[in-house]
C-alpha cells in the first residue's frame, strides 16, 4: 500500500492542479522543479564549509558544489554526487539539501556536480561531464584536502543512472570505492513490470518518463548503449559495492532490482533497500514524506561504513 504521507501528496498535487512535467516547455519543467523544492524538502541544515569549483571537461567547465562538514584528521573520504530529473532539469539548487544532509550525516565531502543536459547537450553529454568531473576530483584530491583512495559516486533517478554509469565507465582507472545510486534509470528499454504497473498516478507517469528521454536521447538506437542502459552493459564484474535503494510505487523499481541483482550475481558486493510504500522522488521530499528523512540516514550510513578507513 502507499504511504499515507505519499498519498497526500499525490491528492495534494491533484487539488491544486498542478501540471504534469510533459505538459510543460523545458524552461517551464525546470522552474516548477526548482520552485517546487521549498514546499517538499527540509529547510538546508548549516554545514561548515561550501565552496563553489570548476572541472576542467571536454567540452568546456563543469560547476561544482563541495560541502564539508566536521573536523577530521588527514583526507576525508568523498561522495561525487549528480543530480536526478531526467537529464533535463535539476540543478546544484534542486540537490543542494540532501548533499547538506549526506555531508552531515555520513561524514563525507560531498561534491555535487552541475553537468549539461538536453534538450540543449543530448546524450552522452552528461554522461562525458560526469565522468570528467570524477577523473579531477581524483586527481585533484590532495589539493582540496580529500582521501582519492576513498572516492565513492551516488545520485538519484537520473543521478543514479549517471553514478552508475561512471562506475562503469572508469572501472579500472579511477580506484571508486562505493556506488550509491537511488531510484536508478538503468535501462531506456519499458520492458520491466513496474514500468507498466507504476505507469500513472504516483507523480513520476509513462508520459513524463517519454517527455525526459526523448530530450536526452534523440536517437532511440542509443538506448541499447550501457552508457544510457548501463543494465545492458556486457559485465558488471569489478565495480565498487553498491547500495541499491528503490521504492515500490516507482516505475523504475523493477530496474533498480535487476541492477542490483546483476551486481550481486557478478561477484559486487550490492545491497538492495526497498521503500515499498514510497514514489519516485521521495528522498527530496523530507518536509512531507517522514520516510525520506529515514532513508537520508541510511544512505548516510551505508556511506559512512563503505568509507571508514
Amino acid at each position: 500500500m502507499l504511504h499515507p504521507r505519499a498519498r497526500a501528496l499525490l491528492d495534494l498535487m491533484i487539488e491544486r492542479g498542478v501540471p504534469p512535467t510533459h505538459t510543460l516547455s523545458v524552461a517551464e519543467a525546470r522552474r516548477f522543479y526548482r520552485e517546487r523544492r521549498h514546499i517538499t524538502q527540509p529547510a538546508p541544515p548549516a554545514v561548515d564549509a561550501v565552496r563553489e569549483l570548476t572541472a576542467d571537461g571536454p567540452h568546456g567547465a563543469i560547476p561544482l558544489c563541495l560541502y564539508r562538514h566536521g573536523v577530521a584528521a588527514g583526507p576525508r573520504p568523498a561522495l561525487v554526487y549528480f543530480h536526478g530529473g531526467g537529464w533535463v532539469i535539476g540543478d546544484l539548487d534542486t540537490h543542494d539539501t540532501l548533499c547538506r544532509e549526506l555531508a552531515i550525516a555520513s561524514g563525507c565531502v560531498v561534491v555535487s556536480v552541475d553537468y549539461r543536459m538536453g534538450p540543449e547537450h543530448p546524450f552522452p553529454a552528461a554522461v562525458d561531464d560526469a565522468c570528467a568531473a570524477t577523473r579531477w576530483l581524483a586527481a585533484q584530491a590532495g589539493s582540496l584536502g580529500l582521501d582519492a583512495t576513498r572516492l565513492s559516486v551516488g545520485g538519484d533517478s537520473a543521478g543514479g543512472n549517471l553514478a552508475a554509469v561512471v562506475a562503469l565507465a572508469l572501472r579500472g582507472e579511477v580506484p571508486l570505492a562505493f556506488q550509491l545510486l537511488i531510484y536508478p534509470a538503468t535501462d531506456q528499454h519499458p520492458t520491466h513490470g513496474s514500468r507498466q504497473r507504476n505507469a500513472q498516478g504516483y507523480l513520476l507517469t509513462a508520459d513524463t518518463m517519454a517527455w525526459f528521454h526523448d530530450h536526452y536521447i534523440t536517437d532511440p538506437a542509443l538506448d541499447d548503449d550501457w552508457r544510457a542502459s548501463p543494465l545492458r552493459a556486457d559485465s558488471l564484474a569489478g565495480l565498487p559495492p553498491a547500495l541499491v535503494l528503490t521504492a515500490g510505487f516507482d516505475p523504475l523499481r523493477d530496474e533498480g532490482v535487476a541492477y542490483a541483482q546483476r551486481l550481486s550475481e557478478a561477484g559486487v558486493r550490492a545491497t538492495l533497500l526497498s521503500f515499498e510504500r514510497q514514489i519516485h522522488g521521495f528522498i527530496l521530499m523530507g518536509r512531507v514524506i517522514d520516510e525520506a528523512n529515514e532513508a537520508v540516514a541510511l544512505c548516510a550510513d551505508a556511506l559512512r561504513r563503505a568509507l571508514q578507513p
